[in-house]
């Protein structure tokens, strides 16, 4: 059984991949610069996603308007665990939401056509006072993973499952230091 709040994600010694759904022109400006430059906006809260499926559920698979480029971005596990540890739960007490530099909500993990399964996959949300550091610091790579979705997404909407499952990225459990573990309510 999977725990019902657990971080799955591609990562190794030393990186996680997150991914993040843009517009053409900030997609073809970062990785034409190979990290975030205008018109990435630095002065609002961007939001991380380390699963794959919730973000293809959220993007409609690269279809939404301003969301048609998805981006894997490989950044430090240092940096995803500064955010981890500076973040409070979007359901905690208004007046720490407003201070906090980080924001963690947990929504429904997604299977390959969008139906919300019985666990929870993380979101984060770097605002302004850090997104500097994500952007300058943090982010070690940025890969085009649209024409892979893009391939699977067919797939997915033709009931193709094993097909458009043997495309996706395996992500497995993120091992959270226990004190951040407790504080965002994370299983596991």
């Amino acid at each position: 059984m999977v725990p019902l709040r657990q971080i799955r994600a591609q990562y190794d010694n030393r990186t996680i991949v997150i991914h993040q759904a843009y517009s053409p022109a900030v997609a073809d400006a970062a990785l034409k610069a190979g990290r975030f430059v205008p018109p990435f906006s630095f002065g609002r809260m961007t939001w991380i996603k380390p699963s794959f499926l919730w973000l293809m559920h959220r993007s409609n698979w690269a279809r939404k308007p301003g969301q048609e480029r998805i981006l894997a971005v490989r950044i430090t596990r240092e940096g995803w665990e500064e955010a981890l540890s500076r973040a409070v739960l979007t359901t905690s007490h208004p007046d720490a939401v407003e201070r906090a530099s980080v924001h963690v909500q947990w929504d429904p993990e997604r299977s390959p056509r969008g139906a919300a399964l019985n666990h929870y996959s993380i979101q984060v949300g770097i605002g302004r006072d850090l997104i500097r550091d994500y952007a300058e610091k943090w982010v070690v790579e940025l890969t085009d993973v649209t024409p892979r979705v893009r391939s699977i997404a067919p797939l997915v909407r033709g009931g193709q499952a094993a097909r458009a499952q043997r495309l996706l990225p395996v992500e497995r459990p993120y091992p959270v230091p226990r004190e951040i573990a407790a504080r965002l309510d994370i299983d596991g």
